[in-house]
Protein backbone atom coordinates (compact mmCIF):
# COMPACT_ATOMS: atom_id res chain seq x y z
CA UNK A 1 0.00 0.00 0.00
CA UNK A 2 1.28 3.45 -0.94
CA UNK A 3 -0.10 6.65 0.57
CA UNK A 4 0.44 10.03 -1.05
CA UNK A 5 0.86 13.22 0.90
CA UNK A 6 -2.07 15.62 1.11
CA UNK A 7 -2.82 16.85 -2.41
CA UNK A 8 -4.47 20.22 -2.95
CA UNK A 9 -6.34 20.87 -6.18
CA UNK A 10 -8.99 23.50 -6.87
CA UNK A 11 -9.37 24.22 -3.16
CA UNK A 12 -9.94 20.56 -2.30
CA UNK A 13 -7.66 18.34 -0.20
CA UNK A 14 -7.39 14.64 -0.91
CA UNK A 15 -5.09 11.63 -0.62
CA UNK A 16 -4.38 8.85 -3.09
CA UNK A 17 -4.02 5.32 -1.72
CA UNK A 18 -2.59 2.72 -4.09
CA UNK A 19 -2.52 -1.04 -3.74
CA UNK A 20 -0.23 -3.12 -5.96
CA UNK A 21 0.10 -6.85 -6.46
CA UNK A 22 2.44 -7.79 -9.28
CA UNK A 23 0.76 -6.10 -12.30
CA UNK A 24 -2.56 -5.61 -10.50
CA UNK A 25 -3.32 -2.17 -9.08
CA UNK A 26 -6.12 -0.24 -7.43
CA UNK A 27 -6.16 3.42 -6.47
CA UNK A 28 -8.62 5.06 -4.10
CA UNK A 29 -9.22 8.74 -3.38
CA UNK A 30 -9.76 9.73 0.24
CA UNK A 31 -11.59 11.08 2.16
CA UNK A 32 -14.44 9.85 -0.13
CA UNK A 33 -12.94 6.33 -0.40
CA UNK A 34 -13.76 6.43 -4.12
CA UNK A 35 -12.12 3.95 -6.48
CA UNK A 36 -10.28 6.02 -9.10
CA UNK A 37 -8.74 3.27 -11.23
CA UNK A 38 -7.99 -0.42 -11.08
CA UNK A 39 -6.56 -3.28 -13.08
CA UNK A 40 -6.49 -6.98 -12.30
CA UNK A 41 -8.35 -7.10 -8.97
CA UNK A 42 -11.72 -8.88 -8.84
CA UNK A 43 -14.89 -7.01 -7.81
CA UNK A 44 -14.81 -8.84 -4.48
CA UNK A 45 -11.18 -7.84 -3.86
CA UNK A 46 -11.96 -4.21 -4.76
CA UNK A 47 -14.82 -4.24 -2.25
CA UNK A 48 -12.48 -5.60 0.43
CA UNK A 49 -9.94 -2.86 -0.33
CA UNK A 50 -12.70 -0.24 -0.24
CA UNK A 51 -13.84 -1.51 3.16
CA UNK A 52 -10.25 -1.35 4.39
CA UNK A 53 -9.74 2.29 3.35
CA UNK A 54 -13.15 3.23 4.81
CA UNK A 55 -12.43 1.53 8.13
CA UNK A 56 -8.89 2.99 8.40
CA UNK A 57 -9.57 6.35 6.72
CA UNK A 58 -8.58 8.44 9.78
CA UNK A 59 -5.27 6.61 10.23
CA UNK A 60 -4.48 6.78 6.49
CA UNK A 61 -5.19 10.53 6.43
CA UNK A 62 -2.92 10.98 9.46
CA UNK A 63 -0.11 9.09 7.71
CA UNK A 64 -0.59 11.26 4.61
CA UNK A 65 -0.05 14.38 6.73
CA UNK A 66 3.42 13.05 7.64
CA UNK A 67 4.54 12.53 4.03
CA UNK A 68 7.20 14.99 2.90
CA UNK A 69 6.98 15.02 -0.93
CA UNK A 70 10.53 16.28 -1.47
CA UNK A 71 12.09 13.67 0.80
CA UNK A 72 9.93 10.95 -0.75
CA UNK A 73 10.92 12.02 -4.26
CA UNK A 74 14.61 11.97 -3.32
CA UNK A 75 14.29 8.61 -1.56
CA UNK A 76 15.24 10.10 1.82
CA UNK A 77 13.95 8.78 5.11
CA UNK A 78 11.69 10.97 7.26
Amino acid sequence: MLISGIIRKKGEKFVRVSFQRNKDMAEYILPECRLDKSRGFSKEELKQLENYVKDDRAQIMEEARKVNPMKAMLGMKE
